[in-house]
C-alpha cells in the first residue's frame, strides 16, 4: 500500500504529536507529581480536583494517577471549539493526542521516591521535558487539549498571543490556588517549572518564531512559486550587483520558522546560485497570517 505525500505527512505529524504526548506524561509523572508539585493550566486543574477527591472522598488507584481521567473529561468543551473552529484535521489528531496522553499518563507509574530531590533541578528538568513535548504535540499539527487548544485559538485571533503566553496566564490562576491550599513553597517552585514549561513550549513550536527572508536571484519566477505554493505574499525590488552591474531581482518575505525549510526548496528549484539571507525573531505587525497548525 502506497501513501501520498499529503498522507505521509499527516502521519509524520501524527506520530510527532504522539511523541510529544507521552514526553509530556513523562516528565511530569516522573519529575514534578513525586515532589507534590502541579503543572499549569487544564491539567493543573485536573490535579487539583485529583487532589479534593483523593483527600475528601479517599478516591485513589494506588500508584496510578486519576487526574489524566479527570483532565480527559475536561477536554470536551475544548474539543468541541476544535471542531467548529480550527478545523477536522486538528480535531482528529488534538482527539488522539489527548487519548495517547491520558493514556500516557494513567500507564506510567509516580515513583514512591522522587528520583530528584533538589526542587529546582526537578522544575527544570520536568519543564524542559514536558514543554518540549507539548511543543512537539503542537508542532505535528495537534493539541494535547487545556491550554494548548485555547493558546492556538487565542493566538489565531490576536497576533500577539502564542501558546506560552496564554498557558502562563492561566498558570497565574492556577497557583494562585495552590497558594490558598497549600504551603508557599508548593506555589513558588510549581510556578517556576511552568515559566520553564512555557518557554520551552514556545522553544520547539516554531511556529511561533517569524523569520523575514531576503533572496537575491537573477532568475525570474522564485515570486511566484512562494505565492502558488505556500501562499505568503512577496515583495519585489530590481536592483543591480555593485560589481558586475548585472540585473538582480530582489524578494522579501515573512514566514514561520517552520516554513523556512519549503522556501529554501522552492528557491534552490528554481536558482540553485539564489543568495539567501534569513533574520530570525523578527517583529511583525499588520496584514500577517500566522499558522499555527
Amino acid at each position: 500500500m502506497s501513501f501520498t505525500s499529503q498522507q505521509k505527512q499527516n502521519l509524520a505529524g501524527l506520530g510527532t504529536s504522539a511523541l510529544g504526548a507521552v514526553l509530556f506524561a513523562f516528565g511530569l509523572n516522573v519529575f514534578i507529581i513525586p515532589l507534590s508539585l502541579y503543572n499549569g493550566g487544564f491539567m493543573g486543574i485536573a490535579q487539583l480536583l485529583r487532589t479534593f477527591l483523593v483527600q475528601v472522598f479517599n478516591l485513589s488507584l494506588g500508584h496510578t494517577d486519576i487526574a489524566g481521567f479527570i483532565y480527559l473529561l475536561i477536554n470536551v468543551p475544548l474539543i468541541i471549539l476544535a471542531w467548529s473552529k480550527m478545523g477536522k484535521n486538528f480535531f482528529f489528531r488534538s482527539v488522539v493526542t489527548i487519548v495517547i496522553q491520558t493514556i500516557a499518563m494513567t500507564a506510567l507509574p509516580v515513583p514512591e521516591v522522587p528520583i530528584i530531590d533538589d526542587y529546582l533541578t526537578a522544575c527544570v528538568i520536568g519543564g524542559i521535558i514536558a514543554g518540549g513535548g507539548s511543543g512537539l504535540t503542537l508542532r505535528g499539527g495537534s493539541s494535547g487539549g487545556g491550554q494548548d487548544i485555547l493558546g492556538i485559538y487565542m493566538t489565531q485571533r490576536f497576533p500577539g498571543f502564542s501558546v506560552g503566553k496564554v498557558s502562563l496566564i492561566i498558570n497565574i490562576f492556577v497557583y494562585g490556588i495552590c497558594l490558598f491550599m497549600f504551603n508557599i513553597e508548593v506555589a513558588i517552585y510549581s510556578l517556576i517549572y511552568g515559566v520553564i514549561y512555557s518557554l520551552a513550549c514556545d522553544k520547539v513550536h516554531v511556529q511561533n518564531i517569524n523569520v523575514s527572508i531576503m533572496i537575491f536571484t537573477k532568475k525570474l519566477g522564485i515570486s511566484r512559486a512562494i505565492l502558488e505554493q505556500t501562499g505568503r505574499g512577496v515583495t519585489n525590488w530590481d536592483g543591480a550587483g555593485a560589481y558586475t552591474n548585472a540585473t538582480s531581482y530582489i524578494l522579501l518575505c515573512v514566514v514561520s520558522k517552520y516554513e523556512v525549510n519549503q522556501i529554501k526548496r522552492i528557491v534552490k528549484t528554481i536558482d540553485p546560485n539564489a543568495f539567501m539571507i534569513l533574520t530570525e525573531g523578527c517583529s511583525v505587525a499588520g496584514n500577517f497570517e500566522k499558522r499555527l497548525t
